[in-house]
């Protein structure tokens, strides 16, 4: 945001990943004291990118080069990338012309402890047709290769794909300008006869801002935005991390706890069809994510010190998490029928029914310790 951000520390932060670009072992060989520096203006992501190193293998060292790290770098970074410092602060002057791009979806405000002040951040929806946004969006992706484990980047010329980004406003100098904090992909799949899915693909908040409540802010904007239009069947998610699973829980319960048919009277009779069709017709909410929606909205209810609730509580989740072991049963009842002794005897010490009880209640405890910390960031809200 600032010139003097380049000599500051706590601007800096290090990836969390970076086997996609050095190998599984995310080591760079040949180099003494090794730097890799990236800067990204805070506004349109303009980039400096440096090398700094004491010293350097050469070939005369057991005929071993060092790795072509800035080759590797440039294979993720778009061209136009600033080398001198001068130059890319010359470009933080311009950066007072950075507006966002799109459409303004949400605003909200989250208070800063160390600045003592409301921040004020927004959520937009932008596509490819908006002027700079496919340049910005090809520095906006080089993140992904860092921070998330198994990141790609996107065809962004599928006119399917749908953008939203969020971004912190700040000031400088008496004006006001706009910070990127993180954003996500989603794409729409058609599903016949007249009806898409989207399905979020990519999510990422910026490590300075993790923690601030950006990605719930973010999804909740999302669900909204899809909510709205009749042409949405329910929305999900690609190969959803665990980090995901968790914010998607806390925002979809916040979403669906004011349903009729979430009420406490009808948690307590169990899961319903009604359930599944309010939160699909009002929230595009699959039958899967109701079903996990239900059954934290159901811990809220139940009381755990009397037995009776909890037993009832407990058979209820365990019935759903039993699917998968009877699934093995009836590939076990095919495998008797066609299987030799010997094949059998092998497959059957594979299957133990008390591992089976015993990993049965792990899985529930586990649930039911994740289902409670969203409960707890549910009454803080």
């Amino acid at each position: 945001q600032f010139a003097l951000d380049l000599e500051d520390d706590n601007t800096t932060f290090n990836p969390e990943y970076s086997h996609q670009v050095f190998g599984d072992d995310e080591v760079a060989f040949g180099y003494k004291g090794l730097k890799i520096l990236l800067y990204y203006i805070a506004g349109n992501l303009s980039t400096l990118f440096r090398i700094e190193y004491t010293s350097k293998v050469n070939e005369k060292f057991d005929c071993v080069e060092a790795d072509d790290v800035e080759s590797k770098i440039r294979e993720i970074i778009p061209p136009g990338f600033c080398t001198n410092t001068d130059d890319f602060v010359s470009l933080l002057e311009k950066e007072v012309n950075f507006k966002p791009f799109g459409t303004l979806l949400h605003t909200y405000s989250v208070h800063n402890e160390e600045a003592g002040e409301d921040i004020t951040y927004q959520i937009y929806k932008a596509d490819m047709t908006c002027p700079g946004f496919r340049e910005y969006h090809e520095r906006l992706q080089t993140f992904l290769m860092w921070f998330i484990e198994t990141a790609s980047f996107i065809d962004v010329d599928d006119e399917r794909w749908n953008y939203f980004l969020v971004f912190e406003k700040y000031n400088k100098d008496g004006a006001t300008l706009f910070a990127t904090v993180g954003y996500m992909t989603v794409y729409n799949y058609y599903v016949y006869p007249d009806k898409t899915r989207p399905r979020v693909s990519q999510m990422l908040i910026l490590p300075p801002f993790q923690g601030e409540g950006h990605g719930a802010q973010l999804l909740e904007t999302v669900h909204r935005y899809y909510m709205s239009s009749p042409t949405v069947l329910d929305i999900t998610a690609e190969d959803p991390s665990e980090n995901y699973v968790k914010l998607r829980d806390f925002v979809l319960v916040k979403l669906c706890q004011d349903l009729h048919c979430f009420s406490r009277g009808k948690l307590m009779q169990g899961f319903s069809q009604e359930m599944v069709m309010e939160a699909q017709q009002k929230l595009k909410i699959n039958k899967q994510h109701t079903r996990r929606v239900y059954e934290i909205l159901r811990l809220r209810a139940t009381d755990m010190g009397d037995a009776e609730q909890s037993r009832s509580y407990r058979l209820d989740v365990k019935r759903r998490l039993i699917g998968p072991y009877k699934k093995k049963q009836r590939e076990l009842a095919k495998m008797r029928r066609c299987l030799r002794p010997e094949e059998l005897t092998n497959q059957l010490n594979q299957i133990d029914l008390n591992m089976q009880h015993e990993q049965l209640e792990e899985s529930f405890q586990q649930l039911v310790s994740d289902y409670r910390r969203v409960l707890e960031r549910l009454a803080q809200a």
